[in-house]
C-alpha cells in the first residue's frame, strides 16, 4: 500500500489520479489533497475518499507535504507556483511524481540538486515514455531523445497564416483537453519547448541530442535512440492515467489502467519534421535552456503573461512568442536561489506587461 498526496486534485491530472486510486484501492491510499482556489470541490473530493488533510494554494500545499507522511507526492499543480511544493517533497524524501513541469523548468538546479537518483518520476506522457524506453539500455548507450508533438491545431500552417488566429481557434487542440495556458502553449509549441528543457533536466542529455518530431496521431509518446541504431518507442492510446499510474508506483505497472492499442484494425502513424520557421518556440527554448540560470523562469513567466494578454484581446497570436523573445533578450541572470528565481519571474512578468502595453 502506497500513501499518496495529490496536489492539484481538482485539475485534470488530479481528477484522473483519483480515478486510478479508486480503481486500485488495494494498492494506493490518498492521505492528502491540495487545490488552488476551488475549496468546495476539493472538500467534496476529501469527503469522498475519506481524507482529513486538505490544503488550498501552493504555500499550504508545501506545508501539507512537510506535515503529512506519505510515500508519493503527485504534483499536478499548473504553473511555476508548484515550485515550493516540489522542493518540499524532495527535501522530505518523498517520491515526486511530477506533472508540474514548470517547477522543474524554473527551478532548474534548485530542483535537480535536491533530488536523489530516481526520486523524480515524470508524469508528462512524453517524459514517462522516455523513462520507460530508457529501461532498454544503459545511460552511456543513449544517442538521442526524440519527443513527439501532435502539432496542435495549426500543424502545416505557415507563420503568416497564423497572424489572425483567434483564442477560440488556439484552444481547439486535436487530442488533449487541457487548461487555457497549456492548450495555447501546445498550439504555439511553447509547451514542447518547455518539455525539451524538462527532458534535459530529467535525463541529463545535452540539448543538441534532444529532438522533436511531429506525430499527429499521438500514439507514439516519445522515443529513445541508442548508439547501435535501435530506437525504442513507447506507444499507447492517449490516456494520462497510464503515466499517472506509473508515477504513483514506478517502475511497476498497474493492470487495466488503460486500454491497449487495437492491432486488429488498420492504422497509419506518421512523423513529420518540425517547422522551425512557423513554430520557433522549440528553437528559442533550447537557447534559453542552454543559457540556464534564471532564463527558463523568465521564458515561462513572460509566456504566461503573453498568453493571458492574447486571450484578453490585447495582443495577436504571433505577438505571444515575439513578446517572450524580447523579454528573454533583455534579461540578465539572477542568482540561482529560490528568491532569485521568484525575482526573475516577477521582473519577466512586469517586462512582458510593459511590452504588451506599448
Amino acid at each position: 500500500m502506497r500513501d499518496v498526496i495529490i496536489l492539484g486534485s481538482t485539475g485534470s491530472i488530479g481528477v484522473q489520479a483519483l480515478e486510478v486510486v479508486a480503481a486500485n484501492a488495494d494498492r494506493f491510499r490518498v492521505v492528502g489533497l491540495a487545490a488552488g482556489r476551488n475549496r468546495e470541490l476539493v472538500q467534496q473530493q476529501a469527503a469522498a475518499v475519506g481524507v482529513e488533510h486538505v490544503a488550498l494554494g501552493a504555500e499550504e500545499a508545501a506545508q501539507l507535504v512537510r506535515s503529512v507522511a506519505c510515500d508519493v507526492v503527485l504534483n499536478g499543480i499548473t504553473g511555476s507556483v508548484g515550485l515550493a511544493p516540489t522542493l518540499a517533497a524532495l527535501e522530505e524524501g518523498r517520491t515526486l511524481a511530477l506533472a508540474n513541469k514548470e517547477s522543474l523548468i524554473v527551478g532548474g538546479s534548485l530542483v535537480t540538486e535536491r533530488a536523489h537518483p530516481g526520486q523524480i518520476v515524470p508524469v508528462d506522457s512524453e517524459h514517462s515514455a522516455i523513462a520507460q524506453a530508457l529501461l532498454a539500455g544503459e545511460a552511456h548507450e543513449v544517442r538521442r531523445l526524440v519527443l513527439t508533438a501532435s502539432g496542435g491545431p495549426f500543424r502545416g500552417r505557415t507563420r503568416e497564416s497564423l497572424r489572425g488566429v483567434t483564442p477560440t481557434e488556439a484552444l481547439a487542440h486535436p487530442t488533449w483537453d487541457m487548461g487555457r495556458v497549456i492548450t495555447t502553449n501546445s498550439s504555439t509549441l511553447v509547451n514542447k519547448g518547455l518539455e525539451v528543457i524538462e527532458a534535459h533536466l530529467l535525463f541529463d542529455v545535452p540539448y543538441e541530442r534532444i529532438d522533436v518530431t511531429v506525430h499527429p496521431q499521438s500514439i507514439v509518446h516519445s522515443m529513445v535512440e541508442f548508439v547501435d541504431g535501435s530506437t525504442i518507442a513507447q506507444c499507447s492510446p492517449p490516456d494520462m492515467r497510464l503515466p499517472i499510474s506509473l508515477g504513483l508506483d514506478w517502475p511497476h505497472r498497474v493492470a487495466g489502467v488503460g486500454a491497449p492499442l487495437d492491432w486488429t484494425s488498420a492504422s497509419t502513424w506518421t512523423f513529420e519534421p518540425l517547422d522551425d520557421d512557423a513554430f520557433p518556440a522549440v528553437r528559442l527554448a533550447k537557447r534559453v535552456g542552454e543559457a540556464g540560470a534564471t532564463y527558463p523562469a523568465v521564458f515561462n513567466a513572460a509566456n504566461e503573461q503573453a498568453v493571458h494578454a492574447f486571450h484578453d484581446g490585447r495582443i495577436g497570436y504571433l505577438d505571444i512568442l515575439d513578446t517572450v523573445e524580447r523579454v528573454v533578450e533583455r534579461h540578465d541572470a539572477h542568482p540561482m536561489t529560490l528568491d532569485g528565481v521568484l525575482e526573475a519571474e516577477l521582473w519577466a512578468r512586469r517586462e512582458a506587461d510593459a511590452l504588451i502595453a506599448s
